[in-house]
């Protein structure tokens, strides 16, 4: 049975679906006023994962992860500029046209990282009556309030507020670090709908839309709830996002959410990633300490590298980024494919069907374990050393693919070999034949070095 950590409960639970066969998942997914930086693509790759792992047990997954394009400040005080904005006036472009854009390189990026697509990838955008109902209804009900610069949540009046962090509103008002907006109620109240700055201002918006209450745009925050309800129901089996998430959009999420429907919990099971550091610090694009894929790719690393080397760490561990590390796990990539590429699968197999079993069993069990991923690639590597047949290594580490998301059976096909290194097989094999075997040796080394593996013929 598959066993994940709870957020909300903080502890380890069995996962049971709300049905029986069908689980639905909603994924916070990126603001799209920048690119998307590797720490940023943890957390999607861990809710890859996740749906893999659950596909593989049969459940039949409705996969949401939405894409922000309006409504995210630069503060979680709900002040600042839009970030959509910001990016406009950044670049000398519209906010939609910025928005475009770099949604359009998260989905090009998404696909080099082999993610899955989701089933529904919803805008706020594009929501923005569902959005308005449901501030509505928060106003009917007496959970909002206005003021002169947007339409607020009363977090007083949700009494369970603040429990996925385990702290109740009090200790959050004495913590909090949002600023106080003399006209709030509380300091941890948080925007609903914002009212379009005046002209006067300066501001002048490219993203704002007619409401019952004027000119305005959505905050940050009811954009998930509104996506969610309407895609998922009142109540959902899963919600992941970065750790980063739980003390604000999270927390208001489900404040609001439960608020407007009287239905809880809105999410049963909350899984959250940690964060990749650098330096000992996470990376952000606030310290300007981030990389991109793109830069990954620029100094010649595989994306899938990239995904190997997320799944050396547990997901709720940190995970700090090395080019080294990096180096080993396209190493390890490599090695894996020339595994692939040299299985021959004539080869009839006479080995016993329990170490077979016993291998996918060790396998099946590190995934239910909480995903957990280390544990699940040395269960990988000990079926590439092992004895057993070939055919039912191939068949098992493709099996295992399925969740891994390595792209392995593309890989079975005939590798282009780059030139770099078909130059120093060439020599190698030049050296061999000069009966030149300790500098040919020296080769060997060099080519495994670069991630690759020379397999010798008989001269």
């Amino acid at each position: 049975m598959l066993r994940l950590y709870n957020t909300l409960t903080k502890k380890v639970e069995d996962f049971k679906p709300l049905a029986p066969d069908v689980v639905t998942l909603y994924c916070c997914g990126p603001t799209v006023y920048d690119y998307s930086h590797i720490g940023n693509f943890r957390t999607y790759a861990m809710t890859d994962l996740l749906v893999r792992s659950l596909t593989s047990l049969g459940y039949q997954v409705k996969y949401v992860m939405n894409i922000t394009d309006v409504g995210h400040l630069v503060s979680d005080a709900d002040s600042g500029e839009d970030k959509l904005e910001k990016g406009a006036r950044r670049e000398g472009k519209t906010a939609w046209d910025v928005a475009k854009f770099y949604t359009d390189a998260f989905l090009t990026d998404s696909k080099k990282l082999n993610l899955v697509e989701p089933d529904i990838r919803p805008h706020p955008t594009e929501h923005i009556a569902e959005q308005i109902a449901m501030v509505q209804t928060l106003l009917n009900k007496g959970y909002a309030y206005t003021i002169d610069d947007g339409i607020y949540f009363d977090t007083s009046k949700f009494k369970r507020y603040g429990g996925l962090t385990g702290q109740n509103i009090e200790e959050l008002k004495a913590g909090a670090r949002v600023e106080v907006n003399p006209q709030k109620k509380h300091p941890s109240d948080f925007a609903l709908w914002k009212f379009t700055p005046s002209t006067s201002s300066g501001q002048k918006r490219d993203m704002e839309w007619d409401s019952p209450w004027g000119k305005g745009f959505p905050g940050w925050h009811i954009e998930c709830s509104a996506m969610s309800r309407k895609y998922l129901g009142d109540q959902i089996d899963i919600h992941t996002g970065g750790v980063d998430l739980i003390p604000v959009h999270h927390t208001n999420e489900i404040a609001q959410s439960e608020a407007a429907s009287g239905v809880a919990p809105f999410v049963r099971y909350w899984i959250h990633g940690q964060f990749i550091l650098v330096d000992g610090e996470k990376m952000a694009k606030s310290k300007s300490n981030f990389y991109r894929l793109g830069d990954l790719e620029a100094r010649g690393f595989d994306p899938l590298a990239l995904r190997y080397f997320y799944m050396t760490a547990h997901y709720r561990a940190y995970l700090n980024f090395t080019w080294e590390g990096l180096e080993n796990a396209q190493k390890a990539l490599h090695e894996l494919r020339s595994q692939i590429s040299h299985i021959n699968r004539t080869i009839v197999s006479e080995e016993k069907l329990d170490k077979v079993g016993a291998y996918r069993k060790k396998f099946d069990s590190a995934i239910e374990n909480d995903l957990n991923m280390p544990q699940a690639l040395a269960v990988v590597w000990e079926v590439v050393k092992s004895n057993i047949p070939s055919q039912d290594k191939y068949d098992l580490l493709l099996d295992f693919d399925d969740i891994l998301g390595l792209d392995l059976r593309r890989e079975h096909a005939k590798q282009e070999i780059p030139q770099e290194i078909q130059e120093l097989l060439d020599k190698r094999e030049e050296l061999r034949k000069a009966k030149r075997f300790a500098e040919a040796d020296e080769l060997r080394k060099k080519i495994e070095s670069m991630g690759y593996r020379a397999r010798d013929t008989k001269i």
